[in-house]
């Protein structure tokens, strides 16, 4: 029994870690009405301050994978959970709306540490056999710290400013950077920090077409993900804090998905198990996105259908790595990861504005018809990688 702990010690320090780095960066969906009132702001130029955010994130993953790469994942985890603690406090206290898009780019760059260093660490950690679990533990940190992200920000904001939830988040980040600095050893790099070699990655068409799945994935779960607040408040007309509770719901469903999925990968084996699971995952998300579109203005409702594109489309992402990390090499993992991170996100800078457009011009139930046909587009990518393996 203390053998098997122990075994999962280094897999338990960086789902962690990951659930720190997920609570600095997610307050920003939790966030979206009060900075909507704060600069008062329609709801395209939030859409935008999401952007922002997603686009420092993007910028900065290559060189944080080449990084990770090269000098290992415990260095810069720790340096980039200093980082996000540091940005989530410039984002409360900005005075203008430009400085809360500099501050979100901030963010973004901090966070953009999270997935090459986590995903290396669940690689080399992950007990022989079970990295698809070990990966979807990892994920549940992402879920479980944009949940208390959640509840945080509007909890607080309903005693107190909502700018305090963002302090506490700070000072929890830089508390959890401490103890893993003296618990988590990791893996060391190659000892040189190298251009990523993105050339011999595109050359393998699977990785590729997986990649492009990514940026279905990404769409369909920062646009819901930032949505779900102001979707509730404005065409449910019910409270920011049952707003909150959605989406917090949202999360901890998929918490429990992507440890489901993953054991479930595992059983299926390696790569071609991990892309399956993900395929009926994006196919179902597909249903459920087209189901809001239709559903009645009703909160319970919202809250039934919140909660299983959790476990669909929010669900997926831990087998969505499994099955990349699975298509590389151990020393590629960090550039690897990049790119697939990268796909996600450029999904999540474009179109979260859209729908934000949608909404303006055609209401909702257009904006989450388009998600619906996103996740479809992903689900038919998957296929194809299903069939490549």
């Amino acid at each position: 029994m203390l053998k098997s702990l122990d075994e999962w010690r280094p897999v338990g320090l960086v789902a962690g870690w990951q659930t720190a780095a997920s609570l600095c960066y997610y307050s920003i969906f939790a966030a979206t009405g009060f900075v909507r009132e704060a600069f008062s702001l329609s709801e395209s130029l939030v859409g935008f301050f999401l952007t922002a955010a997603l686009v420092g994130y993007t910028v900065a993953l290559f060189p944080s994978g080449a990084a990770v790469d090269g000098y290992g994942e415990r260095p810069v985890m720790i340096a980039g959970l200093a980082g996000l603690a540091v940005a989530a406090v410039a984002v409360s206290l900005a005075p203008t709306y430009a400085a809360v898009l500099a501050a979100g780019a901030l963010l973004g760059a901090a966070y953009s540490t999270a997935m090459p260093a986590s995903n290396r660490g669940i690689v080399a950690a992950a007990p022989p056999g079970r990295t698809s679990l070990a990966m979807g533990l990892k994920q549940v940190g992402v879920t479980t710290g944009s949940a208390a992200a959640s509840l945080v920000v509007t909890g607080v904001a309903a005693v107190a400013a909502w700018e305090v939830g963002f302090w506490a988040i700070s000072v929890l980040a830089l508390g959890y950077a401490g103890i893993f600095a003296l618990r988590y050893r990791g893996r060391p790099g190659t000892g040189d920090l190298s251009v990523p070699d993105v050339r011999g990655l595109l050359g393998r068409r699977t990785y590729v077409v997986l990649v492009a799945a990514g940026f279905f994935v990404g769409a369909s779960i920062f646009t819901m993900l930032g949505y779900i607040v102001l979707y509730v408040q404005d065409a449910v007309g019910a409270s920011a804090a049952a707003g909150g509770a959605a989406l917090a719901l949202t999360q901890l469903t998929g918490s429990a998905a992507r440890i489901g999925a993953g054991g479930l990968a595992d059983r299926l084996g390696g790569a071609r198990g991990s892309a399956l699971v993900a395929l009926g995952q994006l196919g179902l998300g597909a249903t459920l996105f087209g189901a809001v579109a239709v559903a009645p203005g009703s909160i319970a409702v919202a809250f039934v259908l919140f909660a299983g594109l959790g476990v669909s489309i929010h669900g997926s992402t831990g087998v969505f790595y499994s099955c990349l990390t699975d298509l590389v090499d151990g020393d590629e993992v960090g550039a690897a990861t990049a790119g697939g991170q990268t796909a996600i996100n450029v999904g999540g800078v474009v179109t979260p504005p859209l729908f934000g457009y949608l909404v303006e011009t055609g209401g909702y139930d257009a904006a989450w018809v388009l998600l619906a046909a996103l996740a479809g587009v992903g689900a038919a990518l998957l296929l194809l990688v299903v069939r490549r393996i």
